[in-house]
């Protein structure tokens, strides 16, 4: 697990201070605070970092004594769950009407704003997996072959946002029943469960393990430094979710809390966005991007983000209570 990180952003003598919760990968991260305080040099903002299931979780603990001005960048699933405790101050950010509709809150003042969509895939590492006599899997169902015994990682769903959206894909893939059979079988597969989505493919792309369960982009990203990897959209379909931004209901620096997220659906904040995921919230932005593996878009199955949320908690404590022998120290 990527340890909790805080870092600051803004100008000496700057009038406000925010602190703002996020997951955002700790590379984008710096590169996102930048753009914003060029643009508000007034507005210093302190940045504290964590995986999706530990930002998420220490937001619920707070619920009664709130710490957090904005969330900036934690899974759709999260906000929507938080939306559901009264957590969230809706506000129509300046410019949200030019954003994709499936990107933002229903209601007719949003309690949340997408960014941009991740989705998993398979990092297959050709040359481990060769020296291991193994063959490709083509979907989710070959990861159940006893040759990948001991061959796989993938993220706990408790910490990672990648993982629980894997978890919950399965579940409305499968059914529930057939959603825990499956990964009742996957386990026997699986060496361990890291804390963080993007390790499973970054441990491929090293050579230490031949398969990682992670996202597309992420091996998309390894690939195009040179390691070799084959990024697999399997078959049944993949989980997605978005990562997305919110004001928490009773700051007191709400102006400031606005302009943030005036900021966070701008155009030039998804331009940066999408320098790390190949879809993005406003339409016509994403560029495309190298290695990113064909038909993943087509594959992304019609999510219920509502089910994701409402069963978040009870999801969680089963695979908890089934697979967590395997998860890494924490």
């Amino acid at each position: 697990m990527v340890g909790a990180a805080s870092i600051w952003a803004g100008a000496a003598g700057a009038e406000t201070e925010l602190l703002v919760y996020s997951a955002i990968e700790a590379e984008d991260l710096s590169r996102y605070a930048e753009a914003f305080t060029a643009q508000h040099p007034d507005i210093k903002i302190n940045w504290v970092r964590d995986s999706t299931g530990v930002v998420t979780a220490k937001l619920l603990a707070e619920k009664n004594n709130p710490h957090a001005d904005v969330v900036w960048g934690l899974a759709a699933t999260s906000l929507l769950l938080l939306k559901s405790e009264g957590m969230l101050e809706p506000y129509a950010p300046k410019g949200v009407e030019h954003l994709n509709q499936k990107f933002v809150d229903a209601d007719d003042i949003p309690s949340w704003v997408g960014m941009d969509a991740w989705a998993a895939s398979i990092c297959y590492n050709t040359v481990e997996a060769e020296k291991l006599g193994l063959t490709p899997p083509t979907s989710w169902a070959d990861l159940l072959a006893s040759q990948y015994k001991g061959h796989l990682i993938m993220p706990n769903p408790n910490s990672s946002g990648t993982g629980f959206l894997d978890v919950s894909s399965w579940l409305q893939m499968f059914g529930e029943e057939g959603g825990w059979a499956y990964m009742d079988g996957l386990h026997k597969n699986i060496a361990r469960y890291t804390h963080s989505g993007s390790k499973p493919c970054k441990l491929a792309a090293a050579g230490e393990i031949p398969i990682g369960i992670s996202f597309a982009f992420r091996g998309a990203k390894s690939k195009a430094a040179g390691a070799p990897l084959d990024i697999i959209v399997p078959s049944e379909g993949i989980g997605w979710d978005m990562e997305a931004a919110g004001i928490i209901a009773g700051t007191d620096k709400q102006d400031a809390a606005q302009k943030l997220l005036d900021f966070a659906v701008s155009k030039e904040a998804n331009q940066m966005y999408n320098s790390g995921y190949a879809v993005v919230a406003y339409p016509g932005v994403a560029k495309p991007v190298e290695h990113f593996p064909e038909g993943l878009e087509e594959a992304m199955i019609d999510n219920d983000f509502e089910f994701a949320a409402n069963n978040r908690a009870a999801i969680l404590r089963e695979w908890q209570s089934r697979y967590d022998g395997k998860s890494d120290p924490k």
